[in-house]
């Protein structure tokens, strides 16, 4: 096989690469994502430490997954309007905005889900 036409698997493990690559990029680029690491890793600790149930963890995966794709959509969106919008123009603002609209909400539900979650076991473990 020639190296202009790789093999399925060869294409998998790229597409792989890439998606690495965009994960590296909003780490290292976007100082929101430290903000969303940062609460992540402090509601995995507390959660263990309750000993939450597996519906529990279920639901904080999934509260974490939207988060973060919230967040790697902002990036991808805001990059797209960068490239194709260099000048300020309205519109491009307006794009922008309601991209990290998107983000806002998703956090604002990931605290309310956190809060549902953990408030009551935490308050029985403190109090």
């Amino acid at each position: 096989m020639s190296s202009s036409n790789p093999s399925p698997l060869v294409k998998r493990i790229r597409s792989f690469k890439y998606a690495f690559e965009g994960c590296r990029h909003v780490i290292r680029s976007q100082p929101n994502a430290w903000i969303h690491a940062a609460i992540m890793v402090a509601v995995i600790g507390i959660a263990y430490w309750l000993r939450l149930p597996a519906r529990d963890w279920a639901v904080l995966v999934l509260t974490f997954t939207v988060v973060w794709m919230a967040e790697f959509a902002n990036t991808a969106l805001e990059a797209i309007v960068d490239l194709s919008s260099p000048d300020l123009h309205p519109l491009a603002k307006v794009a922008k905005d309601v991209s990290a609209g998107m983000v806002l909400v998703g956090a604002v539900g990931a605290i309310l889900i956190g809060l549902l979650i953990l408030g009551r076991p935490l308050a029985a473990r403190l109090f």
